[in-house]
Protein backbone atom coordinates (compact mmCIF):
# COMPACT_ATOMS: atom_id res chain seq x y z
CA UNK A 1 0.00 0.00 0.00
CA UNK A 2 1.29 3.45 -0.97
CA UNK A 3 0.30 6.37 1.24
CA UNK A 4 -0.18 9.74 -0.48
CA UNK A 5 0.31 12.88 1.62
CA UNK A 6 -0.21 16.40 0.24
CA UNK A 7 -0.34 19.82 1.88
CA UNK A 8 -1.32 22.07 -1.06
CA UNK A 9 -3.87 22.09 -3.88
CA UNK A 10 -1.17 21.34 -6.47
CA UNK A 11 0.13 18.46 -4.40
CA UNK A 12 -3.37 17.10 -3.88
CA UNK A 13 -4.03 17.19 -7.63
CA UNK A 14 -0.79 15.33 -8.33
CA UNK A 15 -1.63 12.80 -5.61
CA UNK A 16 -4.98 12.18 -7.26
CA UNK A 17 -3.22 11.46 -10.58
CA UNK A 18 -1.25 8.72 -8.85
CA UNK A 19 -4.36 7.37 -7.13
CA UNK A 20 -6.17 7.20 -10.48
CA UNK A 21 -3.21 5.42 -12.11
CA UNK A 22 -2.81 2.92 -9.25
CA UNK A 23 -6.31 1.75 -8.31
CA UNK A 24 -6.22 -0.31 -5.15
CA UNK A 25 -2.55 0.50 -4.45
CA UNK A 26 -2.92 3.87 -2.74
CA UNK A 27 -4.49 5.49 0.29
CA UNK A 28 -4.96 9.26 0.65
CA UNK A 29 -3.99 11.03 3.89
CA UNK A 30 -5.50 14.49 3.50
CA UNK A 31 -7.35 14.99 6.77
CA UNK A 32 -5.94 16.92 9.73
CA UNK A 33 -2.47 18.41 10.25
CA UNK A 34 0.26 17.28 7.86
CA UNK A 35 2.38 16.01 10.77
CA UNK A 36 -0.44 13.68 11.81
CA UNK A 37 -1.07 12.57 8.22
CA UNK A 38 2.60 11.67 7.70
CA UNK A 39 2.70 9.74 10.96
CA UNK A 40 -0.44 7.77 10.10
CA UNK A 41 0.78 6.97 6.58
CA UNK A 42 4.21 5.95 7.91
CA UNK A 43 2.60 3.49 10.31
CA UNK A 44 0.01 2.12 7.86
CA UNK A 45 1.75 1.84 4.51
CA UNK A 46 4.60 0.02 2.79
CA UNK A 47 5.63 3.16 0.89
CA UNK A 48 4.87 6.89 0.95
CA UNK A 49 4.75 9.65 -1.62
CA UNK A 50 4.87 13.02 0.10
CA UNK A 51 4.06 16.14 -1.90
CA UNK A 52 6.07 18.31 0.45
CA UNK A 53 9.30 20.28 0.56
CA UNK A 54 12.16 17.91 1.33
CA UNK A 55 13.12 19.87 4.44
CA UNK A 56 9.63 19.64 5.83
CA UNK A 57 9.46 15.94 4.99
CA UNK A 58 12.77 15.25 6.74
CA UNK A 59 11.67 17.02 9.92
CA UNK A 60 8.34 15.17 9.96
CA UNK A 61 9.88 11.76 9.24
CA UNK A 62 12.89 11.93 11.58
CA UNK A 63 11.01 11.11 14.83
CA UNK A 64 9.31 8.16 13.13
CA UNK A 65 12.38 6.27 11.96
CA UNK A 66 12.79 2.75 13.36
CA UNK A 67 15.54 1.21 11.24
CA UNK A 68 16.56 0.41 7.69
CA UNK A 69 14.84 -2.96 7.68
CA UNK A 70 11.52 -1.67 9.03
CA UNK A 71 10.99 1.80 7.56
CA UNK A 72 8.84 2.25 4.45
CA UNK A 73 10.31 3.73 1.31
CA UNK A 74 9.55 7.43 0.98
CA UNK A 75 9.49 9.56 -2.17
CA UNK A 76 9.22 13.34 -1.92
CA UNK A 77 7.78 15.40 -4.82
CA UNK A 78 8.27 19.17 -5.01
CA UNK A 79 5.41 21.65 -5.46
CA UNK A 80 6.07 22.12 -9.17
CA UNK A 81 6.30 18.38 -9.78
CA UNK A 82 9.76 18.64 -11.31
CA UNK A 83 11.51 16.06 -9.14
CA UNK A 84 10.57 12.78 -7.44
CA UNK A 85 13.26 12.25 -4.81
CA UNK A 86 13.91 8.87 -3.18
CA UNK A 87 14.23 10.28 0.32
CA UNK A 88 14.22 7.15 2.47
CA UNK A 89 14.55 3.41 1.90
CA UNK A 90 16.00 3.53 -1.60
CA UNK A 91 16.69 -0.20 -1.71
CA UNK A 92 14.97 -1.90 1.20
CA UNK A 93 11.85 0.25 0.95
CA UNK A 94 11.82 0.34 -2.84
CA UNK A 95 11.93 4.14 -2.99
CA UNK A 96 14.31 4.24 -5.94
CA UNK A 97 11.95 2.23 -8.12
CA UNK A 98 8.96 4.13 -6.78
CA UNK A 99 10.58 7.47 -7.66
CA UNK A 100 10.96 6.28 -11.27
CA UNK A 101 7.31 5.18 -11.37
CA UNK A 102 6.09 8.46 -9.91
CA UNK A 103 8.15 10.53 -12.35
CA UNK A 104 6.88 8.48 -15.27
CA UNK A 105 3.25 8.94 -14.26
CA UNK A 106 3.52 12.64 -13.47
CA UNK A 107 5.33 13.29 -16.76
CA UNK A 108 5.78 16.88 -17.89
CA UNK A 109 9.51 16.74 -17.26
CA UNK A 110 9.40 15.21 -13.77
CA UNK A 111 12.81 13.70 -13.05
CA UNK A 112 13.41 10.77 -10.66
CA UNK A 113 16.28 11.40 -8.24
CA UNK A 114 17.98 8.45 -6.56
CA UNK A 115 20.35 9.24 -3.73
CA UNK A 116 21.70 5.74 -3.12
CA UNK A 117 25.34 5.71 -4.20
CA UNK A 118 25.20 2.35 -5.96
CA UNK A 119 22.16 3.28 -8.04
CA UNK A 120 23.67 6.63 -8.93
CA UNK A 121 26.59 4.88 -10.65
CA UNK A 122 24.66 1.89 -12.00
CA UNK A 123 26.04 -0.76 -9.63
CA UNK A 124 23.62 -3.22 -8.01
CA UNK A 125 23.49 -2.67 -4.26
CA UNK A 126 23.98 -5.79 -2.17
CA UNK A 127 20.67 -5.07 -0.46
CA UNK A 128 18.85 -4.65 -3.78
CA UNK A 129 19.48 -8.15 -5.17
CA UNK A 130 16.42 -9.45 -3.34
CA UNK A 131 18.35 -11.91 -1.17
CA UNK A 132 19.30 -11.62 2.51
CA UNK A 133 22.73 -10.11 3.01
CA UNK A 134 24.87 -10.29 6.14
CA UNK A 135 28.19 -9.04 7.43
CA UNK A 136 30.16 -5.91 6.59
CA UNK A 137 27.77 -4.75 3.86
CA UNK A 138 28.78 -1.10 4.10
CA UNK A 139 32.52 -1.87 3.93
CA UNK A 140 32.17 -4.17 0.94
CA UNK A 141 29.87 -1.72 -0.85
CA UNK A 142 32.28 1.12 -0.19
CA UNK A 143 35.11 -0.86 -1.77
CA UNK A 144 32.96 -1.69 -4.79
CA UNK A 145 32.12 2.00 -5.23
CA UNK A 146 35.75 3.03 -4.86
CA UNK A 147 36.85 0.55 -7.52
CA UNK A 148 38.93 -1.53 -5.15
CA UNK A 149 39.35 -5.30 -5.60
CA UNK A 150 36.70 -7.50 -4.03
CA UNK A 151 37.13 -11.26 -3.95
CA UNK A 152 33.99 -13.16 -4.96
CA UNK A 153 33.48 -16.62 -3.52
CA UNK A 154 30.34 -18.35 -4.82
CA UNK A 155 29.38 -21.99 -4.29
CA UNK A 156 27.55 -21.97 -7.64
CA UNK A 157 26.65 -19.66 -10.50
CA UNK A 158 23.44 -17.79 -9.74
CA UNK A 159 21.57 -15.38 -12.07
CA UNK A 160 22.79 -12.21 -10.39
CA UNK A 161 22.94 -8.79 -12.03
CA UNK A 162 26.26 -7.77 -13.52
CA UNK A 163 28.94 -6.86 -11.01
CA UNK A 164 31.78 -4.45 -11.87
CA UNK A 165 34.95 -6.00 -13.32
CA UNK A 166 36.90 -5.40 -10.11
CA UNK A 167 34.53 -7.69 -8.19
CA UNK A 168 35.78 -11.24 -8.51
CA UNK A 169 39.07 -10.27 -10.11
CA UNK A 170 41.61 -13.05 -9.69
CA UNK A 171 45.24 -12.85 -8.71
CA UNK A 172 44.86 -9.75 -6.54
CA UNK A 173 45.34 -9.92 -2.78
CA UNK A 174 42.46 -8.36 -0.84
CA UNK A 175 40.77 -8.78 2.50
CA UNK A 176 37.44 -7.56 1.12
CA UNK A 177 35.32 -10.58 0.23
CA UNK A 178 31.80 -11.23 -0.93
CA UNK A 179 30.46 -14.75 -0.50
CA UNK A 180 27.41 -16.21 -2.21
CA UNK A 181 26.54 -19.29 -0.22
CA UNK A 182 23.96 -21.01 1.97
CA UNK A 183 26.70 -22.22 4.34
CA UNK A 184 27.29 -20.67 7.74
CA UNK A 185 30.57 -18.75 7.72
CA UNK A 186 32.67 -16.90 10.29
CA UNK A 187 32.92 -13.47 8.63
CA UNK A 188 35.90 -11.16 9.07
CA UNK A 189 35.69 -7.38 9.41
CA UNK A 190 35.51 -6.69 5.66
CA UNK A 191 33.46 -9.63 4.47
CA UNK A 192 29.79 -9.98 3.54
CA UNK A 193 27.62 -12.86 2.38
CA UNK A 194 24.61 -13.03 0.06
CA UNK A 195 22.20 -15.83 0.89
CA UNK A 196 20.77 -17.43 -2.29
CA UNK A 197 17.36 -19.15 -2.06
CA UNK A 198 18.98 -22.54 -2.41
CA UNK A 199 17.46 -24.68 0.36
CA UNK A 200 14.13 -26.45 0.67
CA UNK A 201 13.10 -28.10 3.92
CA UNK A 202 10.71 -31.00 3.70
CA UNK A 203 8.54 -31.41 6.80
CA UNK A 204 6.17 -34.02 8.09
CA UNK A 205 3.98 -33.61 11.14
CA UNK A 206 1.45 -35.50 13.19
CA UNK A 207 -1.89 -33.82 13.68
CA UNK A 208 -1.58 -31.05 16.23
CA UNK A 209 2.20 -30.66 16.03
CA UNK A 210 3.10 -27.25 17.38
CA UNK A 211 4.90 -24.53 15.46
CA UNK A 212 7.64 -24.34 18.09
CA UNK A 213 8.40 -28.04 17.71
CA UNK A 214 8.45 -27.85 13.91
CA UNK A 215 10.50 -24.68 13.74
CA UNK A 216 12.93 -25.87 16.42
CA UNK A 217 13.49 -29.10 14.48
CA UNK A 218 14.10 -27.21 11.22
CA UNK A 219 16.56 -24.76 12.77
CA UNK A 220 18.44 -27.55 14.57
CA UNK A 221 18.72 -29.53 11.33
CA UNK A 222 20.08 -26.53 9.47
CA UNK A 223 22.49 -25.62 12.24
CA UNK A 224 23.78 -29.18 12.48
CA UNK A 225 24.55 -29.16 8.76
CA UNK A 226 26.19 -25.73 8.89
CA UNK A 227 23.46 -24.13 6.78
CA UNK A 228 21.82 -20.73 7.06
CA UNK A 229 18.04 -20.50 7.58
CA UNK A 230 18.12 -17.32 5.50
CA UNK A 231 18.72 -19.46 2.40
CA UNK A 232 15.53 -21.47 2.93
CA UNK A 233 13.22 -20.82 0.00
CA UNK A 234 10.26 -22.94 1.12
CA UNK A 235 8.92 -25.60 3.43
CA UNK A 236 7.36 -28.58 1.65
CA UNK A 237 5.01 -31.35 2.71
CA UNK A 238 2.28 -33.69 1.51
CA UNK A 239 -1.14 -32.34 0.42
CA UNK A 240 -2.81 -34.02 3.39
CA UNK A 241 -0.93 -31.62 5.68
CA UNK A 242 -1.66 -28.44 3.73
CA UNK A 243 -3.83 -27.03 6.50
CA UNK A 244 -1.77 -28.19 9.49
CA UNK A 245 -1.55 -25.09 11.74
CA UNK A 246 1.91 -25.89 13.11
CA UNK A 247 3.41 -26.20 9.62
CA UNK A 248 1.71 -23.03 8.40
CA UNK A 249 2.88 -21.07 11.42
CA UNK A 250 6.46 -22.37 11.11
CA UNK A 251 6.58 -21.34 7.45
CA UNK A 252 5.18 -17.94 8.35
CA UNK A 253 7.81 -17.40 11.03
CA UNK A 254 10.54 -18.34 8.55
CA UNK A 255 9.00 -15.99 6.00
CA UNK A 256 8.65 -18.68 3.32
CA UNK A 257 5.73 -20.45 1.60
CA UNK A 258 4.49 -23.90 2.49
CA UNK A 259 4.38 -25.99 -0.71
CA UNK A 260 2.42 -29.23 -0.85
CA UNK A 261 2.42 -32.23 -3.20
CA UNK A 262 0.12 -35.20 -3.81
CA UNK A 263 1.02 -38.36 -1.91
CA UNK A 264 1.29 -40.32 -5.17
CA UNK A 265 3.90 -37.91 -6.50
CA UNK A 266 5.96 -38.15 -3.32
CA UNK A 267 5.65 -41.94 -3.26
CA UNK A 268 7.43 -42.12 -6.62
CA UNK A 269 10.55 -40.34 -5.29
CA UNK A 270 13.54 -42.52 -4.44
CA UNK A 271 14.63 -41.64 -0.88
CA UNK A 272 17.22 -43.10 1.52
CA UNK A 273 14.94 -43.60 4.51
CA UNK A 274 11.39 -44.64 3.56
CA UNK A 275 9.02 -45.65 6.36
CA UNK A 276 5.84 -47.63 6.77
CA UNK A 277 4.29 -45.11 9.18
CA UNK A 278 3.71 -42.24 6.70
CA UNK A 279 2.67 -44.78 4.06
CA UNK A 280 -0.13 -45.93 6.33
CA UNK A 281 -1.03 -42.42 7.46
CA UNK A 282 -0.94 -40.34 4.25
CA UNK A 283 -0.17 -42.75 1.41
CA UNK A 284 3.56 -42.22 0.83
CA UNK A 285 6.58 -43.92 2.44
CA UNK A 286 8.34 -40.57 2.68
CA UNK A 287 7.11 -37.06 3.39
CA UNK A 288 10.08 -35.01 4.56
CA UNK A 289 12.76 -36.33 2.18
CA UNK A 290 10.45 -36.77 -0.80
CA UNK A 291 8.86 -33.33 -0.38
CA UNK A 292 12.27 -31.65 -0.02
CA UNK A 293 13.60 -33.27 -3.19
CA UNK A 294 10.40 -32.67 -5.16
CA UNK A 295 10.16 -29.00 -4.22
CA UNK A 296 13.86 -28.46 -4.89
CA UNK A 297 13.43 -29.70 -8.44
CA UNK A 298 15.58 -31.63 -10.93
CA UNK A 299 19.17 -32.14 -9.88
CA UNK A 300 18.47 -31.47 -6.21
CA UNK A 301 20.87 -32.82 -3.57
CA UNK A 302 19.65 -34.19 -0.26
CA UNK A 303 21.87 -32.55 2.37
CA UNK A 304 20.09 -33.65 5.56
CA UNK A 305 18.31 -36.99 5.76
CA UNK A 306 15.07 -37.32 7.64
CA UNK A 307 15.36 -36.52 11.31
CA UNK A 308 12.75 -36.38 14.05
CA UNK A 309 12.05 -33.79 16.67
CA UNK A 310 13.07 -34.80 20.17
CA UNK A 311 10.77 -33.38 22.84
CA UNK A 312 11.75 -34.54 26.32
CA UNK A 313 8.28 -35.42 27.59
CA UNK A 314 6.45 -37.07 24.66
CA UNK A 315 6.92 -38.81 21.30
CA UNK A 316 8.17 -36.84 18.33
CA UNK A 317 5.47 -35.19 16.26
CA UNK A 318 7.58 -33.73 13.42
CA UNK A 319 10.20 -34.79 10.88
CA UNK A 320 12.30 -32.78 8.47
CA UNK A 321 14.90 -33.15 5.71
CA UNK A 322 16.88 -30.56 3.76
CA UNK A 323 17.60 -30.45 0.02
CA UNK A 324 19.68 -28.01 -2.00
CA UNK A 325 18.32 -26.72 -5.28
CA UNK A 326 20.41 -26.63 -8.43
CA UNK A 327 20.67 -22.97 -9.50
CA UNK A 328 18.53 -22.13 -12.52
CA UNK A 329 19.73 -19.59 -15.01
CA UNK A 330 17.34 -17.04 -16.44
CA UNK A 331 16.73 -16.04 -20.04
CA UNK A 332 14.80 -12.84 -20.77
CA UNK A 333 13.88 -12.38 -24.42
CA UNK A 334 13.60 -8.60 -24.71
CA UNK A 335 11.90 -6.59 -27.44
CA UNK A 336 13.61 -3.21 -27.81
CA UNK A 337 10.89 -1.60 -29.91
CA UNK A 338 11.44 0.10 -33.27
CA UNK A 339 14.43 2.15 -32.15
CA UNK A 340 13.35 5.32 -30.36
CA UNK A 341 14.40 5.34 -26.72
CA UNK A 342 11.01 6.54 -25.52
CA UNK A 343 9.40 3.47 -27.14
CA UNK A 344 11.56 1.14 -25.06
CA UNK A 345 9.29 -0.19 -22.31
CA UNK A 346 10.11 0.19 -18.60
CA UNK A 347 10.01 -3.60 -18.29
CA UNK A 348 12.65 -3.92 -21.00
CA UNK A 349 14.87 -1.44 -19.14
CA UNK A 350 14.46 -3.44 -15.95
CA UNK A 351 15.46 -6.69 -17.66
CA UNK A 352 18.52 -5.08 -19.24
CA UNK A 353 19.64 -3.88 -15.81
CA UNK A 354 18.97 -7.30 -14.33
CA UNK A 355 21.13 -9.15 -16.85
CA UNK A 356 24.77 -10.08 -16.41
CA UNK A 357 25.00 -11.28 -20.03
CA UNK A 358 23.43 -9.55 -23.06
CA UNK A 359 23.22 -11.32 -26.42
CA UNK A 360 22.06 -9.71 -29.64
CA UNK A 361 22.67 -8.31 -33.10
CA UNK A 362 25.48 -5.79 -32.87
CA UNK A 363 23.43 -2.83 -34.11
CA UNK A 364 20.64 -3.53 -31.62
CA UNK A 365 23.05 -3.95 -28.72
CA UNK A 366 24.60 -0.59 -29.64
CA UNK A 367 21.20 1.06 -29.14
CA UNK A 368 21.00 0.09 -25.46
CA UNK A 369 24.62 -0.35 -24.39
CA UNK A 370 24.43 2.77 -22.21
CA UNK A 371 21.62 1.17 -20.17
CA UNK A 372 23.70 -1.85 -19.15
CA UNK A 373 25.36 -2.10 -15.77
CA UNK A 374 29.15 -1.89 -15.54
CA UNK A 375 30.57 -5.38 -15.90
CA UNK A 376 27.80 -6.69 -18.16
CA UNK A 377 29.23 -9.22 -20.61
CA UNK A 378 28.08 -8.39 -24.14
CA UNK A 379 27.99 -11.09 -26.83
CA UNK A 380 27.12 -9.31 -30.08
CA UNK A 381 27.23 -10.69 -33.61
CA UNK A 382 26.38 -9.56 -37.12
CA UNK A 383 23.49 -10.15 -39.48
CA UNK A 384 22.44 -13.66 -40.36
CA UNK A 385 23.43 -15.40 -37.13
CA UNK A 386 20.03 -15.70 -35.45
CA UNK A 387 20.26 -19.39 -34.58
CA UNK A 388 23.80 -18.98 -33.26
CA UNK A 389 22.70 -16.08 -31.04
CA UNK A 390 19.77 -18.13 -29.75
CA UNK A 391 22.03 -21.09 -28.92
CA UNK A 392 24.53 -18.78 -27.21
CA UNK A 393 21.87 -17.14 -25.06
CA UNK A 394 20.39 -20.47 -23.96
CA UNK A 395 23.85 -21.89 -23.21
CA UNK A 396 24.69 -18.89 -21.01
CA UNK A 397 21.40 -19.28 -19.14
CA UNK A 398 22.08 -23.00 -18.67
CA UNK A 399 25.42 -22.04 -17.13
CA UNK A 400 23.43 -20.18 -14.44
CA UNK A 401 23.65 -16.59 -15.66
CA UNK A 402 20.98 -13.91 -15.98
CA UNK A 403 20.78 -13.43 -19.75
CA UNK A 404 18.97 -10.87 -21.89
CA UNK A 405 18.55 -11.81 -25.55
CA UNK A 406 17.60 -8.61 -27.35
CA UNK A 407 15.88 -7.95 -30.65
CA UNK A 408 14.14 -5.06 -32.32
CA UNK A 409 10.39 -4.55 -32.20
CA UNK A 410 8.74 -7.37 -30.31
CA UNK A 411 11.09 -10.31 -29.76
CA UNK A 412 8.30 -12.72 -30.64
CA UNK A 413 7.51 -11.19 -34.05
CA UNK A 414 9.99 -12.19 -36.78
CA UNK A 415 12.67 -12.01 -34.10
CA UNK A 416 14.64 -13.96 -31.52
CA UNK A 417 12.00 -15.48 -29.24
CA UNK A 418 11.14 -18.31 -31.61
CA UNK A 419 14.65 -19.70 -32.21
CA UNK A 420 15.56 -19.18 -28.55
CA UNK A 421 12.55 -21.02 -27.17
CA UNK A 422 13.08 -23.81 -29.66
CA UNK A 423 16.49 -24.31 -27.99
CA UNK A 424 15.45 -23.73 -24.37
CA UNK A 425 14.36 -26.60 -22.18
CA UNK A 426 12.69 -26.80 -18.78
CA UNK A 427 16.06 -26.43 -17.04
CA UNK A 428 16.08 -22.61 -17.24
CA UNK A 429 13.61 -19.87 -16.39
CA UNK A 430 12.35 -17.86 -19.36
CA UNK A 431 10.70 -14.44 -19.40
CA UNK A 432 9.30 -12.67 -22.45
CA UNK A 433 9.32 -8.88 -22.60
CA UNK A 434 6.99 -7.45 -25.27
CA UNK A 435 8.04 -4.54 -27.43
CA UNK A 436 6.46 -2.11 -29.88
CA UNK A 437 6.52 -3.81 -33.28
CA UNK A 438 7.53 -2.21 -36.57
CA UNK A 439 3.97 -2.64 -37.81
CA UNK A 440 2.57 -0.75 -34.83
CA UNK A 441 5.18 1.99 -35.02
CA UNK A 442 4.50 2.45 -38.73
CA UNK A 443 0.74 2.37 -38.22
CA UNK A 444 0.93 5.13 -35.62
CA UNK A 445 2.79 7.33 -38.10
CA UNK A 446 0.34 6.57 -40.91
CA UNK A 447 -2.82 7.14 -38.87
CA UNK A 448 -5.02 4.15 -38.07
CA UNK A 449 -4.56 1.59 -40.86
CA UNK A 450 -4.94 -1.41 -38.51
CA UNK A 451 -8.38 -0.47 -37.24
CA UNK A 452 -9.91 -3.74 -38.42
CA UNK A 453 -8.63 -7.28 -39.03
CA UNK A 454 -5.08 -7.30 -40.30
CA UNK A 455 -2.17 -9.62 -40.97
CA UNK A 456 1.61 -9.32 -41.12
CA UNK A 457 3.55 -11.21 -43.80
CA UNK A 458 7.31 -11.37 -44.24
CA UNK A 459 8.37 -11.37 -47.88
CA UNK A 460 11.75 -12.88 -47.05
CA UNK A 461 12.05 -16.36 -48.52
CA UNK A 462 15.24 -17.09 -46.60
CA UNK A 463 13.38 -19.38 -44.17
CA UNK A 464 10.02 -19.79 -45.95
CA UNK A 465 9.55 -21.00 -49.56
CA UNK A 466 8.16 -18.32 -51.86
CA UNK A 467 5.28 -20.60 -52.83
CA UNK A 468 4.13 -20.62 -49.19
CA UNK A 469 4.41 -16.82 -48.95
CA UNK A 470 2.41 -16.43 -52.16
CA UNK A 471 -0.34 -18.65 -50.78
CA UNK A 472 -0.55 -16.57 -47.62
CA UNK A 473 -0.65 -13.25 -49.49
CA UNK A 474 -3.36 -14.62 -51.79
CA UNK A 475 -5.41 -15.73 -48.78
CA UNK A 476 -5.05 -12.29 -47.15
CA UNK A 477 -6.13 -10.64 -50.42
CA UNK A 478 -9.21 -12.83 -50.74
CA UNK A 479 -10.11 -12.28 -47.06
CA UNK A 480 -9.90 -8.48 -47.50
CA UNK A 481 -7.40 -8.12 -44.66
CA UNK A 482 -5.15 -5.12 -44.16
CA UNK A 483 -1.65 -6.42 -44.91
CA UNK A 484 1.64 -5.25 -43.45
CA UNK A 485 4.71 -6.47 -45.31
CA UNK A 486 7.90 -7.02 -43.32
CA UNK A 487 11.25 -7.49 -45.10
CA UNK A 488 9.62 -6.27 -48.33
CA UNK A 489 12.67 -5.86 -50.54
CA UNK A 490 16.44 -6.20 -50.44
CA UNK A 491 19.27 -6.00 -52.96
CA UNK A 492 18.97 -9.72 -53.60
CA UNK A 493 15.16 -9.92 -53.42
CA UNK A 494 13.63 -7.51 -55.92
CA UNK A 495 10.68 -9.38 -57.43
CA UNK A 496 8.82 -10.46 -54.28
CA UNK A 497 7.19 -7.12 -53.43
CA UNK A 498 5.87 -6.42 -56.97
CA UNK A 499 4.48 -9.96 -57.14
CA UNK A 500 2.80 -9.63 -53.74
CA UNK A 501 1.28 -6.28 -54.70
CA UNK A 502 0.00 -7.81 -57.93
CA UNK A 503 -1.76 -10.53 -55.94
CA UNK A 504 -3.44 -7.90 -53.77
CA UNK A 505 -4.39 -5.83 -56.82
CA UNK A 506 -6.60 -8.66 -58.06
CA UNK A 507 -8.87 -8.04 -55.06
CA UNK A 508 -8.33 -4.30 -54.32
CA UNK A 509 -9.11 -1.11 -56.17
CA UNK A 510 -6.16 0.78 -57.67
CA UNK A 511 -6.84 3.65 -55.30
CA UNK A 512 -6.49 1.50 -52.17
CA UNK A 513 -4.31 3.48 -49.70
CA UNK A 514 -0.82 2.15 -49.10
CA UNK A 515 1.50 3.40 -46.37
CA UNK A 516 5.27 3.20 -46.73
CA UNK A 517 7.33 3.90 -43.61
CA UNK A 518 11.11 3.76 -43.53
CA UNK A 519 13.12 3.83 -40.28
CA UNK A 520 10.07 4.24 -38.05
CA UNK A 521 11.09 6.19 -34.92
CA UNK A 522 14.74 6.17 -35.99
CA UNK A 523 16.97 8.82 -37.59
CA UNK A 524 16.02 9.20 -41.24
CA UNK A 525 12.36 8.41 -40.61
CA UNK A 526 10.27 8.83 -43.77
CA UNK A 527 6.52 8.38 -44.19
CA UNK A 528 4.74 8.16 -47.55
CA UNK A 529 1.02 7.70 -48.14
CA UNK A 530 0.30 6.54 -51.68
CA UNK A 531 -1.99 4.08 -53.47
CA UNK A 532 -1.75 0.52 -54.67
CA UNK A 533 -1.50 1.69 -58.29
CA UNK A 534 1.05 4.42 -57.63
CA UNK A 535 3.46 2.67 -55.23
CA UNK A 536 6.95 2.43 -56.70
CA UNK A 537 8.67 -0.71 -55.29
CA UNK A 538 12.05 0.85 -56.08
CA UNK A 539 11.51 3.22 -53.11
CA UNK A 540 11.28 0.29 -50.68
CA UNK A 541 14.11 -1.52 -48.86
CA UNK A 542 14.68 -3.75 -45.83
CA UNK A 543 14.32 -0.80 -43.44
CA UNK A 544 10.79 -0.20 -44.73
CA UNK A 545 7.36 -1.44 -43.66
CA UNK A 546 4.61 -1.43 -46.28
CA UNK A 547 0.96 -1.44 -45.16
CA UNK A 548 -1.77 -2.04 -47.75
CA UNK A 549 -5.32 -1.16 -46.76
CA UNK A 550 -8.45 -3.25 -47.22
CA UNK A 551 -11.50 -2.34 -49.31
CA UNK A 552 -12.77 0.01 -46.59
CA UNK A 553 -9.50 1.84 -45.90
CA UNK A 554 -9.56 5.55 -46.78
CA UNK A 555 -7.24 8.54 -46.79
CA UNK A 556 -8.68 11.24 -44.53
CA UNK A 557 -6.85 14.52 -44.02
CA UNK A 558 -3.60 12.95 -45.12
CA UNK A 559 -3.98 9.95 -42.82
CA UNK A 560 -4.61 6.29 -43.57
CA UNK A 561 -7.72 5.10 -41.73
CA UNK A 562 -9.40 1.69 -41.65
CA UNK A 563 -12.83 1.74 -39.95
CA UNK A 564 -13.53 -0.65 -37.11
CA UNK A 565 -16.45 -2.01 -39.14
CA UNK A 566 -17.39 -2.05 -42.80
CA UNK A 567 -20.19 0.49 -42.43
CA UNK A 568 -18.35 3.59 -43.51
CA UNK A 569 -20.01 6.87 -42.62
CA UNK A 570 -19.37 9.59 -45.22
Amino acid sequence: MIGLVAATAAGSAAAQRLADAWPGRTRRYDEGPVRTAVARAFADCDQLVCFLATGAAVRLLAPLLRGKAADPGVVCVDEAGRFAVALLGGHGGGANDLAAEVADLLGDGCTPVVTTATDAVGIPGLDSVGWPVEGAVAAVTRTVLDGGPVALRADATWPLPALPPHVGVRGVATDVRLYVTDRRLPLAAREAVLRPPSLVVGVGASRGAGADEVLGLVLDALDGAGLSPRSVAALATVDAKAGEPGLLAAADRLGVPLRTFPAAELAAVDVPTPSAAPLAAVGTPSVAEAAALTAAGPGAELLVRKRKSAPADRPAMATCAVARRRPRGRLAVVGLGPGARDLLTPRARTELRRASVVVGLDQYVAQIRDLLRPGTRVLASGLGAEEERARTAVAEARAGHAVALVGSGDAGVYAMASPALAEAGADIDVAGVPGVTAALAAAALLGAPLGHDHVSVSLSDLHTPWEVIERRVRAAAEADLVVTFYNPRSRARRRQLPEALALLAKHREPGTPVGVVRNASRPGEHVLLTTLAELDPETVDMMTVVTVGNSATREIAGRMVTPRGYRWQT
